[in-house]
């Protein structure tokens, strides 16, 4: 029972990553979103969650993880409720932003949690994996959920639906989880703040960017006050006692390497799951379900991927499964830049996600264990922290950079298109054109498609300097290979 509880709770604040994804056409139409802006119902969540996803670990450490742990179940449970029930974009983002606050919360501290609840050994190892299981088919799940939700009520319930799980969770968890032993320590509360409004600010910059130009004084006041403040995150960092980033792990070029390719590869997968989203719901006319149904192979290819590397990494090393992975999800982006509106899901969008999903699962075994290696006992919570949260920061930061690519391209079409449609439009058609400024199908699919594909092409860029920086920077020392020899690979990634 008390694994059940801390699964369920993994699963419902890794599924929410994935779940909106899903609703996002429906939440466009629904709050008046544009394509740009609808990135901040991914983003408001990634960014606080692997921002303060350090820290929440550190609180549960100090204040008693499950004390902590139903906190943040709680938090999560309110901020998907407010979400739910928002009337306009300011107040869907505010929700996602609490959630994202109460997911750092929680999820550290049910990781922790496995390790208090269960004795070392053979029951503590079925219960990570079971942990891992659940942390790698989260997405996939989500996927499924969301078009379910979408499809038969509303995409409001993809954020209810967490409401009832989350108060099961809180309810049993006094009753199956008892409480851990409290260790002293220090909040950096300076540097969590300064990392993730640092953060905040640069991703901001680009989607303003995407809207109103690089020229703009917003855009550029936003990116002068990101490098300020993440310069102070730094001073904060090296100063503190108790760090919340150990800046010092990045001074193992291997560790340091591991989270520069997590940093790249995070940024391609989730900009590939927010533009193919829209782009076989709104131009391939798939329905919320199907598109659900669309995307569950991901999930099973990057299992096998995942298998093939935990098979075969202690003979040969992570370093080539992390320069293989890379190139095949380049390979799998570059493909799909080859979209256009005459695209189908079979002949266009199928065969790249495959190639791209079965480089990711040989990237997440090789990553994991590398940022791992070498690392003390009492600093393997810090180093496998600080890779997680790189993901969120990375999708953030990437997903914000290729919205801006989006924009740009989308728009440069749009000025293409207009004209065509002024000639062959009926005055009603031209008269609502000058009210919403949107062009109606099929030349909105056109100025769609050309966005997505100029966002594939900067996705594919990511996954080649993943590809060089593996190459490069990862070195794997003769020691390193025998150590692994003797490791169990982990196999969820």
């Amino acid at each position: 029972m008390a694994l059940l509880v801390i699964a369920s709770c993994q699963l419902m604040v890794v599924l929410d990553i994935t779940i909106v994804n899903i609703a996002l056409p429906d939440i466009q139409r629904s709050l008046d979103f544009s394509t740009t802006s609808l990135a901040w119902v991914v983003n408001a969540y990634t960014l606080t969650f692997g921002g303060l996803l350090l820290l929440g670990g550190r609180v549960g450490d100090i204040l008693g993880r499950r004390r902590v742990f139903i906190f943040g179940v709680l938090l999560f449970v309110l901020a998907s409720l407010l979400g739910g029930l928002a009337q306009n974009e300011a107040q869907l983002l505010a929700a996602r932003a609490l959630q994202g606050v109460g997911g750092a919360i929680a999820s550290p501290t049910a990781l922790s949690l496995v390790s208090t609840t269960f004795p070392e050994g053979p029951e503590r190892n079925r219960a990570f994996g079971v942990f891992a299981a659940v942390s790698a088919g989260g997405g996939a799940i989500g996927l499924l959920a969301g078009g379910i939700l979408v499809e038969y009520l509303n995409w409001r319930w993809v954020l209810f639906v967490n409401v009832p799980i989350g108060l099961l969770i809180a309810f049993a968890t006094p009753r199956y989880i008892r409480e851990s032993e409290r260790h002293p320590g220090h909040f950096d509360i300076a540097g969590a703040l300064t990392s993730t409004v640092g953060m905040v600010l640069l991703v901001y910059g680009f989607i303003r960017a995407a809207q109103e130009g690089w020229r703009d004084a917003v855009t550029v006041a936003s990116f002068v006050a990101a490098v300020v403040v993440l310069a102070v995150f730094i001073l904060v960092e090296r100063r503190s006692r108790q760090p919340i980033t150990p800046l010092h792990m990045f001074a193992d070029r291997n560790r340091a390497g591991t989270y520069g390719i997590m940093l790249c590869l995070a940024a391609a997968i989730f900009g590939m799951f927010f533009f193919l989203t829209l782009f076989v719901q709104n131009v391939l006319d798939f329905s919320p379900l199907a598109a659900g149904f669309a995307f569950l192979p991901v999930s099973a290819v990057i299992a096998v991927g995942a298998g093939l590397a935990s098979r075969f990494l202690p003979t040969y090393g992570p370093k080539p499964f992390m320069v293989v992975g890379a190139i095949l999800a380049a390979g799998g982006l570059s493909w799909l830049t080859l979209t256009d509106v005459d695209s189908t899901y079979a002949g266009s969008v199928l065969g790249p996600m495959l190639v791209f999903s079965l480089g990711m699962g040989m990237e997440f075994v090789s990553l994991t264990l590398m940022a791992l290696s070498n690392v003390s006992p009492l600093e393997t919570g810090a180093a496998s922290g600080l890779l997680n949260a790189t993901q969120q920061v990375g999708g953030s930061l990437g997903l914000s950079i290729l919205v801006t690519m989006y924009g740009t391209a989308s728009r440069n079409e749009a000025e293409k298109q207009i004209p065509d449609f002024l000639a062959q439009a009926t005055p009603a058609e031209r008269l609502e054109f000058r009210r919403t400024g949107q062009l109606p199908a099929p030349w909105s699919d056109e100025v769609l498609t050309s966005g997505v594909s100029a966002a594939f092409v900067t996705a594919a860029i990511f996954t080649v300097l993943a590809a060089l920086i593996a190459i490069v920077v990862i070195q794997v020392r003769p020691s390193d290979l025998e150590r692994l020899k003797g490791d169990t690979v982990p196999g969820g990634g």
